[in-house]
Parts: structure tokens; sequence; C-alpha cells
């Protein structure tokens, strides 16, 4: 077998049917759409509808909100980052910030900023710079000598001043 003579099955590729070209194609005057009423015009979809019958997504009931004010933070774990330490793509010595996480490559944009949460294990003396921290992963930073700075959050006439 060579690379030109590769084919489909016969069968594999259908052409599509060409609708509305005449009486003797098959499809022809109506293109399959029945007569007249709503559906055969262009431009008609009724998602949802069940035949005047309630639709399924008006019967089950409405639950929860969305909070419009809540923070979206980049969570990152210890592990990752001393992860990223052993392999030479951040730098211990230095405060590491969101703009360091960024140029490392363990977070893709700042969002709200960096929370980090404790899974895995830290080994190097680091500083941290981040809008949050969990418990453990403070608890953690600090036995193996370092230190966590928990931001302030922005106020709402900085974003706008920025």
């Amino acid at each position: 077998m060579k690379l030109n003579e590769l084919r489909d099955k016969p069968g594999a590729r259908k052409a599509r049917m060409r609708v509305g070209r005449g009486i003797g194609s098959g499809k022809g005057k109506t293109a399959g759409r029945g007569i007249k009423g709503q559906k055969a015009r262009a431009g008609v979809t009724l998602k949802g509808f069940e035949g005047g019958q309630m639709p399924l997504h008006r019967r089950l009931p409405k639950r929860g909100f969305n909070n419009i004010f809540a923070k979206d933070y980049n969570e990152v774990n210890l592990g990752r980052l001393q992860e990223a330490i052993d392999a030479g793509k951040l730098d211990p010595n230095a405060t590491i910030d969101v703009d360091a996480l960024i140029k490392a490559g363990i977070v893709r944009r700042r969002k709200d900023g960096v929370r980090v949460l404790g899974m895995g294990e830290i080994r190097s003396k680091v500083t941290l710079s981040v809008a949050g921290a969990s418990k453990s992963a403070i608890a953690a930073v600090e036995k193996a000598g370092g230190s966590v700075i928990i931001l302030e959050p922005r106020k709402q006439a900085d974003e706008a001043a920025a």
C-alpha cells in the first residue's frame, strides 16, 4: 500500500442532497418541508417547543443564584510551586507573585489574583505575595522557613482608574 493509493471505503463519504432543484430530483418544489406553515419558512427554530405542553425547562424549578461580586482566583497548590522551583522556572530567592507565576507558565492570566492551597509539600524557603492562602498552605510555607504576604483586595475606585 502506498500513500497515494489511500482511499475512503465506498459509501464513507456521501454527497449532500441539493434540495429545491426541480421535480426530477425528488426534492423539488417544497424541498422536503411539506406544505406551508411556520416550519416551512426560512429562519424558524422552535427549540424547546413541546407542542403546547409546558416545556421541560419551564417545568423544572429554578435554583441558586449567580453572585456577580464573587472573586475568581487562580488556585495554585504548593506541590506545583515546588515542581516549578525544582525545574528552575521559579526563583525561590525572589518574591513569588502573579507576574512570576505567569512568566513560569503556572498561571495563564491574572484573573483576581492567586490563592495558594496546601496540597503537596514545599521544601524551599520562599516568599509568596498572593491574594489569598489557606491555613495549611501558610503553615507549610512558614515551616519551610518562608513567609506569605496577603495582598489587600483592590477597591472599585482603583479598578476604574486603572
